[in-house]
């Protein structure tokens, strides 16, 4: 293989566009999930301008770009996925039929071991018995949201019957409904942060918003857009008062749902649900695909979803001290988190621990 590796400021103007290219076309050969917003060049180079370590391997092929890797690459020699940990789609962005050999790969870019944890589909040289599956379900809207809604009413018709209902009891009680599928005033978008922090320490999760470097990457993308990416923030109103927002990043086809809340005062009302409802009607009236709604069992979820996308936890590695380390001390972890998160018995009462200790640490 014909391996170049960049930081972010060196890849070319024409290699993002062959990139872009490659995504465009894999949404129309069949490899929709390689049409992922978290698997563009932009979502990359935003990492790279809140991360250091940001590397992207340019594969070529008869003279021009075949394939795109974004990754992170430690002092060590240690690669994860560009923005592992709140990327929900990640991978090798490639030609239809492409072909590569993963530890060729590996050594080219000056690694031990590369992590991932959303692998998406079509990746199979990467993927050794280290890789597990994990369901990402999603919100089909090709056939528009009227014949959405309709699939929701057979599947689940009290779900979406109590849902509409309390959408107009919103309305009727708090004030009328406004939705805006692409708000633009920054002060929302730090509601919404506000919002979600709060949520992850009630519910007894680690605040990402505590992190200075997401919040950069957040207000970043708020601010990119171009016709094949935008960081997109979707605001529910009820009078003039914001109940629930959404941020997410967007490409032509997919709109990858990402930090979704709700003011809690409202949430007899469900707003968040009513959200995605909203969402999901303005996506089909742009010609999306679908709504990903990322990795995880979560109720409401289950409820909106149309099918499930699969993607992979796991890493490849060569032969090297430092891979079998890494390895060592990352697969006991990650196997107890998995086997909690797959196993109701298990996952039910480890839910109810973290909210009771969010609980006593916001002091309610």
């Amino acid at each position: 293989m014909d391996v170049a590796v960049y930081r972010p400021g060196e890849l070319t103007g024409a290699d993002r566009s062959a990139w872009t290219a490659l995504q465009s076309q894999a949404r129309v050969l069949g490899a929709p999930q390689l049409a992922n917003p978290f698997l563009s060049p932009e979502f990359a180079l935003s990492v790279g301008h809140c991360r250091g370590g940001v590397r992207i391997a340019v594969l070529r092929e008869d003279g021009g770009p075949a394939a795109f890797l974004p990754f992170q690459r430690s002092a060590l020699g240690i690669g994860r996925a560009v923005g592992l940990g709140v990327s929900d789609a990640q991978g090798l962005v490639h030609r239809p039929g492409f072909r590569w050999d993963a530890q060729e790969l590996l050594r080219a870019c000056g690694l031990s071991v590369l992590e991932f944890d959303h692998l998406v589909a079509s990746q199979n040289p990467f993927e050794s018995a280290s890789f597990s599956g994990h369901a990402s379900p999603v919100i089909d809207v090709d056939q528009g949201f009227e014949a959405y809604l309709a699939g929701l009413r057979a599947r689940s018709p009290k779900f979406t019957r109590t849902t509409l209902a309390k959408e107009r009891k919103l309305g009727r009680d708090i004030g009328p409904l406004r939705y805006v599928h692409d708000e633009r005033d920054p002060a929302a978008l730090r509601t919404l942060m506000g919002w979600k922090s709060a949520q992850y320490r009630r519910t007894g999760r680690s605040d990402r918003f505590a992190h200075p470097w997401i919040v950069r990457l957040v207000q970043q993308l708020f601010h990119t857009r171009s016709p094949s990416f935008a960081g997109l923030l979707s605001v529910l109103y009820a009078g003039e008062r914001p109940v629930a927002a959404h941020f997410g990043l967007r490409s032509p086809s997919v709109l990858a749902c990402w930090f979704p809340a709700y003011d809690p005062e409202f949430a007899k009302f469900s707003p968040g649900l009513v959200l995605h409802l909203r969402m999901a009607q303005a996506a089909a009236e742009e010609s999306m695909g679908y709504l990903d709604l990322g990795r995880g069992a979560k109720d409401y979820k289950d409820s909106l979803k149309t099918r499930e996308l699969m993607v992979s936890e796991g890493w490849v590695m060569r032969r090297h001290p430092v891979a079998l380390g890494h390895r060592a001390r990352r697969a006991p972890v990650r196997a107890l988190r998995n086997a909690v998160l797959a196993r109701p018995e298990l996952f039910a009462p480890a839910d109810r621990l973290l909210k009771r200790m969010g609980r006593i640490r916001s002091g309610r």
